[in-house]
């Protein structure tokens, strides 16, 4: 792992923290499988049914676990000591002029998804909002200001929506099988918490405080690897769409 800084905060019964143990991680490519794989098709399927490729070695994978320790939603950080997705896979996304930014205070953010076979869409909506909060935790934690992203277009008008002011970096592109339109994007931090304190205080202060346990509260989600079963699947986007309407994400948010 190439940032020393982990995270792992609640958010009332949901836990956010690094994923640290290989069964965590194995955990985290098999619902990823299941999403990008599976589902979504962006990935070839493999035998074992863990999709993984040759970023994990350098990045950086948050987890999002429901009350009883299940693994329900992920996110992976790619640092700049190795390549980005965009410089590859997505770099038609790009203005042909533009330079990605490759310093210590940039990563960017794939993988983002969560489960969408919990039928409560508030709470899909919500699981969604502190996996966000987990990147911007563990940003503040490991000194990062910007964050790069590939995410589809409808969510990039929700995500400016919602406060966080990401800006494009080119044209939208629908990748096949799905063929969704999405865009290349950059967030600041610095700007974000600007905005945010003018426009809405009470996101920052939401998005910036988190809670914390002792280690004996821990145990229960300590158990999950030894005794629950395995629930994995998810659809999101690139980078952090579920199938929620827009409008859910706006007054869930407006909840927080």
């Amino acid at each position: 792992m190439y940032f020393p800084g982990g995270i792992q905060f609640y958010e009332g019964d949901i836990l956010v923290k690094t994923l640290n143990s290989e069964r965590e991680k194995v955990e985290g490519y098999k619902l990823r499988h299941k999403v990008f794989s599976d589902g979504l098709k962006w990935v070839e399927s493999t035998v074992d049914g863990l999709e993984r490729d040759g970023y994990d070695s350098w990045a950086t994978s948050i987890g999002l676990f429901l009350k009883g320790g299940r693994l329900s939603g992920i996110f992976r950080l790619l640092p700049t000591k190795g390549p980005f997705m965009l410089e590859k896979e997505f770099l038609s996304l790009l203005h042909p002029n533009y330079v990605l930014r490759k310093m210590k205070d940039t990563v960017e953010i794939t993988r983002l998804t969560v489960d969408p076979y919990i039928s409560d869409k508030g709470l899909s909506s919500r699981m969604m909002q502190i996996l966000f909060k987990g990147v911007y935790q563990w940003s503040v934690q490991n000194d990062v200001r910007y964050l790069y992203m590939v995410i589809e277009k409808r969510f990039f008008r929700v995500f400016r929506a919602m406060g966080f002011p990401c800006e494009p970096l080119g044209p939208c592109k629908a990748f096949p099988p799905a063929s969704v339109l999405s865009v290349a994007a950059i967030l600041d931090l610095d700007h974000f918490r600007s905005v945010s304190r003018r426009k809405r205080p009470w996101l920052l202060g939401w998005i910036s405080s988190v809670e914390k346990r002792n280690n004996d509260e821990l145990g229960e989600y300590r158990r999950w690897s030894a005794e629950t079963p395995t629930h994995h699947s998810g659809t999101t986007d690139f980078c952090g769409r579920n199938l929620v309407e827009e409008e859910n994400y706006r007054n869930t948010l407006a909840r927080v």
